[in-house]
């Protein structure tokens, strides 16, 4: 692991520098901060500006910091978007497809408990 050097988070210079914008979803905002101190990465979190973050949290790098970034994004499994590249997470639709079988699974135990005790009664 790199020694980390000091950092100031939301450093608004690195916008007057040589940049790159990350999107960052809202569950791994923690997890991607805390590596970003732990490797001496600065950055500038437009969280603040960005009323709505369901697309992600806004996050300005500096290029020159890019090869550590993707490390962290691998490393952590973090689902990073930017402007024009976007990823889904397919872990979350894997979740609800799983809720809607066993959705389904139920009503149609049901379904055929009714029809049984229909046809006994």
């Amino acid at each position: 692991m790199c020694n980390p050097k000091t950092v100031t988070d939301n450093t608004f210079d690195i916008k007057l520098e040589d940049h790159f914008k990350l999107y960052i979803l809202l569950r791994d905002k923690i997890t991607f901060e805390s590596e970003l101190r732990n490797n001496g990465i600065e950055f500038y979190s437009g969280q603040k500006e960005q009323p709505i973050i369901d697309g992600g949290i806004r996050y300005f790098l500096l290029n020159s910091d890019r090869p550590k970034i993707d490390q962290i994004i691998i490393k952590n499994e973090i689902i990073a978007n930017t402007e024009t590249i976007t990823v889904s997470d397919h872990r979350d639709d894997k979740k609800v497809m799983k809720l809607y079988l066993y959705v389904a699974g139920i009503v149609i135990a049901i379904m055929i408990l009714i029809g049984v005790i229909d046809r006994f009664f």
